[in-house]
């Protein structure tokens, strides 16, 4: 059986960036479903008694199967090692981070991965990435989910989409790792701490 997850931030009793989490997970919905009703996170989700930083995990198939809240404490990531992996595949945030884990296994001395498919950076174990070249954030075209806060950076025009290669890394100076649950600019590296 199928099963997918959203993984939405909570703090202050707010669900920070909900619309984009009701259009993944029912766009998710319809594509491995067909033609089925929409479903509202909000007409579930209860924020309001979480006022420090929370991840609310929502699994769900066809329809939602659980909701837990779980306090939130942010994993430092200070140094990444680029692993390639040309057959890995995770459009739809699913339940099963099998291949994501056998990647990070293979992180060695480093805190997390930042995994290159076909030559192209990707994302990490758990974020999206941007990049910095001096004058602008890119993050690329090509990531192994569109992540939510993703979406919401390059609807504000905060992040641009480019196509980064191995090969092209050296044109950038710093590296930012950003999810639902981590904000843009908490994790921020320096490109010398990418171990190829």
């Amino acid at each position: 059986m199928c099963r997918f997850i959203e993984t939405i931030r909570i703090e202050g009793g707010k669900v920070w960036n909900l619309s984009c989490h009701n259009a993944r997970m029912n766009t998710t919905r319809k594509r491995v479903w067909g033609n089925c009703p929409a479903l509202s996170l909000e007409d579930i989700l209860k924020p309001e008694p979480w006022q420090e930083r929370t991840r609310c995990r929502v699994v769900y198939g066809e329809n939602i199967e659980e909701v837990v809240y779980i306090p939130y404490t942010i994993r430092q990531v200070s140094s990444l090692k680029l692993v390639p992996c040309d057959d890995i595949a995770y459009e739809l945030k699913s339940a099963d981070r099998s291949m994501l884990d056998k990647l990070f296994a293979l992180r060695g001395e480093k805190d997390d991965i930042l995994i290159v498919k076909n030559g192209r950076i990707t994302d990490t174990s758990i974020a999206n990435v941007a990049l910095w070249n001096g004058t602008e954030w890119h993050t690329p075209s090509f990531p192994l989910l569109k992540g939510t806060q993703r979406q919401f950076l390059l609807d504000r025009k905060q992040i641009i989409e480019t196509d980064i290669s191995v090969e092209n890394l050296s044109s950038y100076s710093r590296i930012c790792l950003f999810n639902a649950m981590i904000p843009f600019g908490e994790i921020t590296l320096g490109c010398e701490e990418l171990d190829y």
